[in-house]
């Protein structure tokens, strides 16, 4: 057997070549034949030469094994480095898109494309940070000594201690070192009770001849009350809702020039309590707190029973002398005035007057429900008196007068969308101390600038820019700021994001109400998940909500007319959030009276108005970390889906009675289904598409932050109808009226106007259909069947 392997390697005749070549195909290695010969001439015998040769074969396949293996190690090192490199890089990439990772405990980097560094050390600053500095940096103390430092006197607006605090708080946004501070001065006519002339009530006889003054509060009155006198019966109106007078229509009783005893509250404002009188053909109205609805007692924080609660009566927002337009003095109008202006005149009244007068009335008994809490008063509708023809007179004398006003900004400039706005304002003027009214709101905003630039100075990069406005003439109806938005429209709904109002936010520690466009109601949730509630230390807000029926069904309302927020939604068409922490069935009694003081607050709250603020201030912050860092503004569009969906099921269950007329829910239908496919077609877009792209970011965010906007009808008139939006408005444009109307089909057919319901549907849904067509984007993207 060896004969042949000895020829095989040493290259005898026959097998040479083939061999050097066989050896090198099967392995790769070709061995020396000089070599080998060496080797078998030194071997001593053929067995040793045997042997030797055996040893150099094994040699050899031992050596192929080992590049074999080197081999294998080489190929996975290499394998090993590929995968590395890939996951870092794939690491490095996922967190620089992950802008949607908000949930607790996730990190999300803060973009500052402006510069690498985001920090003094150079480093990214993410979500949970920025929550963690924001809770870091926020004091309650300083909420509590800015509330007692506003509080300790009244400062109307025009008044000097009103300007003594504007310079204040002004002073304390430039020591913040703000980018840009200043003011915006407006001149607004204003009422105010006459100083030659005050209100007076008396009761007269058949003939108008005075019997008795009551006296009354030179203090207290309706700013924007018509002026002169009234005179006739009294009915009491309740609350004097819109269903108050419907029932009393029902009941036969003479309203048609008589005054009007009306209740504070019932949900709804002065404004619409006069307005709802003037309809009904009275000729005045008294507003008085009932015990009932505010606490009397004294001993118990409650209102001394000869206090008065004032408000004004201007149904609408601003200066009601240029309605639609800014009052810059150097602007000069036609004669007009807000059609919201009473006709007839307003007075607040103490518990104690009402109790006088209604307890001398004849009449019906109350309907059941209306039965309030005076002593010593039998529940009657009057008109008439227990002394026969005897009647009651009132005069208002209030003046009008031009006013400056001063809105005070400061703001925080963004580093990647400045021209893209989210607010915090509160209103700086009170007719009394105004510790909620005032002082709460003001204190927040403070406390929230001096937060927000101290975490610029350690590292807070805002993608958008923060705006900080202290506001004036708030008592009138919220005129500094409605005048500002005046002046600004063309502009805001193309920059403003939100807005946040401070307004009265604390007025209880028990329950927490957001009253808001449904754009923002998402970003509740995340907040009240983070924030501890006052009032049950370690439990969040949210937790506890759950336990009561759900978050949006307990804290979650509509936004009211005399809110800061309202005219930002329903006349700016701006997103906007007023947040409030309240007693639960208990109402804060001293609001718009002189009793609202920061030691009557505190009382309230046990010593825990610092801690209550603090709660408020985290809420917004947190909502405002969100909206300035988030690259996709977080605002759910799909949300007015809902309430067309409402409609259109109410369509449906009257088609028969609307097919009778000829009438037909088609274009409504087709306008609700164009503007929720046109709102999930953009959710998705948004979903398949890289954020990084500045040019698509900017393009979403332009058609999210226009969709509060959208909604403001552009068919009826910013001065005869200033509150346009359609779902949160007021007038025959709006949805309610349209539903309101439509009840009427059932309810009352004869009272159905045909040419009115068509008007109104017009109204509706040709602006539903211009939502649906702006959210679609470009106009090629537009269904229209049609």
């Amino acid at each position: 057997m060896a004969d042949p392997v000895r020829k095989l390697l040493t290259g005898s005749p026959g097998g040479g070549a083939q061999a050097d070549e066989g050896v090198e195909e099967g392995g790769g290695v070709k061995c020396s034949k000089n070599r080998l010969e060496m080797k078998l001439v030194q071997s001593g015998s053929e067995n040793s030469s045997e042997a030797g040769l055996t040893n150099d074969i094994t040699a050899l396949v031992l050596r192929r094994q080992v590049d074999r293996r080197k081999a294998a190690v080489y190929l996975t090192l290499i394998g090993l480095l590929i995968f590395t490199t890939a996951f870092l890089l794939g690491y490095v990439s996922f967190r620089g898109m992950c802008h949607f990772c908000v949930e607790e405990g996730e990190l999300v980097p803060v973009e500052d494309p402006a510069g690498p560094d985001h920090s003094a050390g150079g480093g990214v600053i993410y979500m949970g940070e920025l929550r963690d500095m924001l809770k870091k940096y926020l004091r309650e103390e300083k909420i509590e000594s800015t509330v007692r430092r506003v509080s300790r006197a009244t400062h109307p607006t025009g008044s000097s201690e009103g300007n003594a605090l504007a310079t204040e708080i002004l002073q304390s946004f430039q020591k913040l070192q703000m980018d840009h501070t200043w003011t915006d001065s407006h001149y607004a006519t204003l009422q105010y009770p006459s100083r030659a002339q005050r209100n007076a009530l008396w009761l007269v006889d058949a003939d108008g001849t005075e019997l008795e003054e009551i006296l009354l509060d030179s203090a207290d009155y309706c700013a924007y009350s018509a002026t002169g006198t009234a005179m006739g019966g009294v009915v009491y109106v309740n609350y004097a809702r819109k269903e108050d007078f419907d029932k009393l229509r029902v009941l036969g009783v003479a309203l048609n020039g008589s005054v009007a005893m009306a209740r504070v509250g019932g949900g709804v404002s002065f404004a619409e309590k006069v307005w709802h009188a003037q309809e009904a053909g009275m000729v005045g109205v008294l507003i008085y707190p009932d015990p009932a609805d505010i606490p009397q007692d004294p001993r118990r924080l409650g209102l001394n029973g000869n206090v008065a609660i004032s408000e004004h009566v201007h149904l609408g927002s601003g200066d009601p002398f240029t309605p639609g337009f800014p009052s810059f003095n150097h602007t000069q109008f036609p004669p007009t005035q807000s059609s919201g202006l009473p006709l007839i005149p307003a007075q607040p009244v103490s518990a104690n007057v009402a109790s006088k007068l209604l307890s001398q009335l004849v009449g019906m008994s109350c309907p059941q429900g209306w039965q309030g809490r005076l002593p010593y008063v039998r529940c009657v509708l009057g008109p008439g008196f227990s002394v026969e023809g005897r009647q009651v007179k009132m005069a208002v004398y209030n003046s009008m007068s031009p006013v400056l006003l001063n809105n005070i900004f400061a703001s925080i400039e963004g580093k990647a969308e400045p021209d893209q706005y989210i607010i915090m304002g509160a209103q700086r003027d009170a007719w009394g101390p105004g510790a909620v009214k005032a002082g709460v709101g003001t204190a927040i905003l403070l406390e929230l600038a001096r937060t927000f630039s101290t975490m610029l100075q350690n590292g807070f990069y805002p993608r958008r820019s923060l705006l900080f406005v202290s506001w004036d003439a708030g008592e009138f109806g919220n005129v500094g700021a409605t005048e500002w938005l005046e002046g600004y429209l063309s502009m805001l709904h193309l920059k403003a994001v939100a807005y946040f109002s401070l307004d009265q936010a604390v007025m209880g520690d028990d329950t927490l109400s957001a009253y808001t466009s449904p754009l923002l109601a998402d970003l509740i949730e995340g907040a009240i998940k983070q924030v501890d509630h006052p009032k049950h230390t370690g439990q969040s807000i949210l937790s506890l909500a759950e336990t009561q029926g759900g978050w949006r069904n307990k804290i979650v309302k509509p936004l009211y007319l005399n809110s800061g927020a309202y005219s930002f939604t329903s006349f700016g068409g701006v997103p906007a959030m007023e947040l409030r922490f309240h007693e639960e069935g208990r109402v804060y009694p001293f609001v718009n009276t002189q009793m609202d003081s920061a030691e009557r607050l505190q009382e309230l709250l046990q010593g825990r108005l610092g801690v209550v603020g603090l709660a408020v201030g985290e809420l917004v912050g947190l909502m405002v970390l969100r909206l300035t860092h988030d690259l996709i503004l977080p605002l759910d569009v799909t949300c007015y889906s809902t309430a067309a969906l409402r409609l259109s099921s109410q369509l449906n269950q009257l088609s028969a009675e609307l097919q009778v007329r000829g009438l037909s829910p088609q274009w409504v239908y087709s306008a609700r289904g164009d503007y929720s496919r046109a709102a999930k077609t953009l959710q998705e877009a948004i979903k398949n598409t890289d954020i990084q792209d500045e040019r698509m970011t900017r393009l979403y965010n332009t058609r999210i932050m226009r969709v509060e906007y959208y909604f403001l009808s552009q068919y009826v008139s910013a001065v005869e109808t200033p509150f346009r939006h359609v779902l949160h408005g007021r007038g025959e444009h709006t949805l309610s009226a349209l539903t309101e109307h439509l009840a009427l089909l059932r309810s009352d057919p004869q009272l159905f106007n045909e040419a009115r319901f068509r008007r109104q549907l017009a109204l509706f849904t040709w602006t539903l259909q211009g939502a649906a067509n702006a959210l679609s984007g470009d106009v090629w993207n537009i269904d229209n069947p049609f």
